[in-house]
């Protein structure tokens, strides 16, 4: 290496910003101001770093529920790639990110970075039949990348009720929650809890072990993924009534708040920071006819479903310096393409085994036009659905999640132009039938040749 390679890669490294990835979970498209201006919320937070940063229109989930998503984030592959092909893992459920796989934190840590996690995992803990938290946790995110986490196992609905750090139960579930359904969002299953856990409590105790973290004096660039328990279910706002869609735009609110600690924390450092979410809000008709609200904007349907709402999420990115402030970006990309990114970001190069469905987003974050080809949807019952360009087809009728009707049988599909009809009502599967060639074509050879990006 000459001297002048040797300082360039010195500059190149210093240059390196921290990384700060925040999920919101069961956000939608239209529970942010910057994106719907009607939203019944004000989201100061949020729209200021969509003014200081990116805000991506046609961003998406790989995954229109919580686990799957969790998986494509980290790894930059397609969860139905896994043995987990429809669904969600549970609280006891055992590790699902294979061993020695690459992810998003093992890649930076490998290049340098401090990593960190605090927020919901729900990608499973040990090995198996059922976790058992009485031992320490092996696999934890500390076989996948991570020097430090601090989270919960799954969701906030799901048992068992606990803190885990690193690789140990803070306090054990030694106590029992009868749940609750009632009333609308205020839902958790029962089961273990610890003692001292409140649920509550649970986000504003974890955006401060997050701000903890941001505020370490590191030596190096740090990675600190943090993955929010908020707006899912249980709807637990600190302050109710300050806004005009109920208790659940009140959490959102609540979470606008805590993202904008975080980003008091990060203050003007060199950071880039992206707030996202794991899939669209469980938004129902009897939500809609109640409230004006909007959650998922004028997209069809709600959490888990095929169509636009379970996966067409918000999705903003500040680097000062490095993105264009105030930009509006409509280019195609989905999560998996976080793992290309950070690869890109650090100056490595991904190996052929990993990051099977990940596309670099940092073209597109500087203004340009992104690489991405086509996108694979999956909704939470396993239906698959592929788009290229403007053109969307879905292998099968009905919402495949959530909304009903949810599988309607019998032979056929769905095929919308959602350049023409970007609320999916007019289903042109019967007269397109050489689109639905194709992109049949296309998802099957995704499919069966285990990567979709370009290798």
């Amino acid at each position: 290496m000459t001297r002048r390679t040797f300082l360039a890669a010195l500059a190149a490294q210093a240059d390196r910003p921290n990384i700060v990835y925040v999920l919101a979970d069961d956000l939608g498209w239209g529970d942010l101001r910057c994106y719907n201006a009607a939203s019944a919320v004000a989201t100061p937070n949020a729209d200021r770093l969509a003014r200081e940063g990116m805000r991506f229109t046609d961003m998406h989930s790989p995954s229109s529920v919580c686990t799957p998503t969790r998986y494509g984030i980290l790894t930059g592959r397609y969860c139905w790639r896994t043995s987990l092909k429809r669904g969600v893992l549970w609280g006891y459920s055992p590790n699902l990110i294979e061993p020695g796989r690459l992810t998003a934190a093992s890649l930076l840590k490998s290049a340098g970075y401090a990593t960190g996690g605090v927020g919901k995992w729900h990608l499973g803990l040990g090995t198996g039949e059922k976790t058992d938290y009485s031992k320490p946790l092996q696999p934890s995110p500390l076989d996948h990348g991570f020097e430090y986490f601090f989270g919960i196992p799954a969701s906030l609905d799901i048992d068992p009720y606990l803190y885990f750090e690193n690789d140990r139960v803070v306090e054990a579930a030694s106590a029992e929650t009868p749940g609750s359904d009632t009333p609308r969002g205020i839902f958790w299953r029962k089961g273990a809890i610890a003692p001292s856990f409140k649920l509550e409590n649970v986000l504003p105790e974890l955006i401060d072990k997050a701000v903890a973290f941001v505020r370490r004096d590191h030596k190096k660039p740090y990675f600190l993924y943090l993955p929010l328990t908020a707006p899912h279910t249980p709807w637990m706002p600190h302050e109710k009534g300050r806004t005009g869609g109920g208790t659940y735009t009140d959490f959102v609110a609540m979470v606008d708040q805590m993202l904008g600690r975080v980003m008091e924390a990060i203050g003007t450092s060199n950071t880039l920071l992206i707030f996202t979410s794991d899939n669209g809000a469980a938004w129902r008709e009897e939500d809609k006819a109640k409230f004006a609200h909007r959650a998922n904007a004028g997209w069809r349907g709600q959490k888990a479903d095929i169509w636009e709402a379970g996966h067409r999420i918000p999705f903003l990115a500040r680097w000062p310096g490095r993105i264009p402030a105030g930009r509006v970006q409509n280019t195609l990309g989905c999560l998996t393409d976080f793992m290309a990114t950070v690869a890109d970001i650090a100056g490595v190069a991904l190996p052929r085994d990993a990051g099977e469905d990940s596309y670099s987003l940092l073209p597109a974050l500087r203004g340009k036009a992104g690489s991405r080809r086509a996108i694979v949807h999956h909704s939470g019952d396993g239906m698959f659905s592929i788009r290229e360009g403007s053109w969307k087809l879905a292998l099968g009728l009905g919402s495949g999640g959530f909304s009903q009707p949810q599988r309607i049988p019998g032979p056929g599909g769905q095929l919308y132009d959602l350049s023409k009809d970007p609320g999916e009502t007019n289903n042109l599967y019967d007269r397109r039938a050489d689109v639905v060639a194709r992109l049949t074509k296309l998802l099957e050879r995704y499919q069966q040749q285990g990567y979709s990006r370009p290798i």
